[in-house]
């Protein structure tokens, strides 16, 4: 399940991460608890940011949580030690197929499949490794569903790099619209499937700055080296985008962005 990363393993795509999760902690994780003594696997846990919430959400699973990153593992032993210091997690370098043969009751992905070449083949991995009724969760966002007041060219031709660098890593960054069709060829019944939405606006201020700032706008300027490297955007072109960008969460400004979040059963 190996990934060309293109937020890139920075210092302030830690904070960015971590930002995220804790504003659309409710969000994306309302709804999803496990038993106690449940196996659960995290397939791709980065930096942890999902983990505490598993962990405190669900206390008392056996999580075994695997990423592709020594580092993002050991920032997420780190956080988890921090902000959870009562759970435990077995963490683990590794891959999908490393875990040929094992077993678990559920599987949690989040933002991961956004990132993948060929995600039905990462799902239907997945599904071999659980045991007979169990239940794979899956979140991915849309950036197609950004749209945002004051309308501008310049901001959306920012995002758009994004898009187009993701996808030219293999990647596909408007993937959360194709979560259900995803689920179902890689073979996956009972599926639920629907959209989990942000907005912001000036009477909503923690979204505004821990989603609309520090989340996307965040995001989207973490391609910006690439972008101009790859002549999508002068460096001109890009202030003038994020600028515009970021009038969104200024006075009289909004925001609007919608992650899918589906469940699935073997």
């Amino acid at each position: 399940m190996g990934t060309d990363y293109v937020h890139g393993y920075t210092p302030a795509e830690t904070r960015r991460l971590s930002d995220q999760a804790g504003t659309l902690a409710d969000l994306l994780h309302g709804g999803t608890t496990y038993p106690p003594g449940s196996r659960v696997l995290e397939a791709g846990c980065g930096v942890g940011a999902q983990t505490v919430q598993l962990v405190t959400r669900s206390p008392g699973i056996d999580l075994v949580s695997i990423d592709i990153s020594e580092a993002s593992l050991a920032q997420a032993k780190a956080r988890v030690a921090d902000q959870a210091p009562g759970a435990t997690v077995e963490w683990r370098h590794a891959d999908l197929h490393d875990l040929a043969g094992e077993k678990f009751d559920h599987v949690f992905v989040c933002f991961v499949l956004e990132h993948l070449p060929d995600p039905v083949a990462a799902l239907v991995g997945l599904r071999g490794l659980l045991n007979p009724g169990g239940t794979i969760t899956v979140i991915e966002g849309d950036h197609g569903s950004a749209f945002f007041h004051p309308r501008s060219a310049q901001a959306q031709a920012v995002i758009e790099c994004l898009v187009d660098l993701q996808a030219s890593a293999g990647g596909d960054s408007l993937i959360g619209r194709r979560l259900q069709p995803l689920l179902e060829q890689a073979g996956y019944d009972d599926l639920q499937v629907g959209p989990r939405t942000v907005y912001a606006d000036q009477t909503l201020p923690h979204l505004v700055d821990g989603f609309t700032r520090k989340t996307f706008i965040a995001m989207v300027e973490s391609v910006r080296d690439r972008a101009i490297a790859a002549g999508l955007r002068t460096e001109a072109e890009w202030a003038a985008g994020i600028r515009d960008l970021e009038k969104s969460a200024g006075p009289g400004g909004t925001f609007h962005y919608t992650f899918f979040k589906g469940v699935g059963t073997t």
